[in-house]
């Protein structure tokens, strides 16, 4: 009880994980199914664009937040420098609490070519036939999408989903790689699991880091089983339409 009471530190690091978790979570679930459906377009050398957008993903997590820190430097970066040149001061992008989290975003958004084959793969099952009837019912392009890709694609979904849930809030290198151990300006970085770190390593508090972990793991226990519950009222799977016959 100690940690829910005592440990103020522990409430502003739930609070960093969880917005995280909602900055991240629906934007790599829209990227990764833009992608996909980019990706799944019929266009000449369309197999060299699947490759590229998904050699980010492979790239280890140690040297893709390096690389990161310097494109978000300040003074040098790539991307403040681009900037400048077109009459844009670029703000301190590590070392503002207002930013450090929207660019711990952006660097996990790099890997998202890895989902996109997930949901790519998702997309190429769905019987192009019912592409097909819908264009002789006069649907258009919008209505295909919501009406069938994203039906179909919801088991995809639901996967990639439960995946995002369990790894986000063990959300680790890239923290610790750009904004470190003590998680940037005001801790507006500091994730759960680097809380656990420092408590663990830095403050040699094992036992209690110990308890930390184990609240991390009943919490995203919980969190899975309600998306699992959840899922009956919007995943469609096939079974669905062949038992309704």
């Amino acid at each position: 009880m100690t940690i829910f009471t005592e440990d103020l530190r522990f409430k502003e690091v739930r609070q960093v994980t969880l917005t995280y978790s909602l900055l991240y979570l629906p934007l790599e679930v829209m990227c990764g199914i833009g992608l996909a459906v980019l990706m799944n377009l019929k266009l000449r050398g369309i197999g060299i664009f699947r490759t590229i957008f998904y050699m980010p993903s492979v790239v280890p997590q140690v040297a893709a937040a390096l690389v990161w820190v310097w494109m978000l430097n300040q003074r040098y970066g790539v991307i403040n420098t681009l900037l400048r040149n077109v009459g844009v001061n670029g703000p301190n992008w590590l070392g503002s609490p207002h930013y450090v989290l929207p660019s711990l975003v952006l660097i996990a958004l790099w890997g998202v070519g890895g989902s996109a084959i997930i949901y790519l793969a998702g997309l190429q099952n769905i019987p192009q036939v019912m592409y097909e009837a819908a264009t002789v019912d006069g649907a258009n392009a919008f209505q295909k999408f919501f009406r069938i890709t994203l039906p179909l694609l919801s088991p995809t979904i639901f996967f990639q989903l439960v995946l995002g849930l369990i790894g986000v809030f063990q959300t680790f290198t890239p923290a610790f790689i750009a904004a470190g151990e003590t998680g940037g300006p005001l801790q507006s970085g500091l994730f759960y699991m680097l809380y656990i770190y420092n408590r663990g390593f830095i403050s040699l508090r094992m036992g209690y880091a110990s308890a930390l972990a184990w609240i991390m793991t009943l919490f995203i226990l919980v969190v899975t089983v309600i998306v699992l519950r959840s899922s009956r009222y919007w995943v469609y799977y096939e079974t669905d339409r062949s038992q309704n016959r």
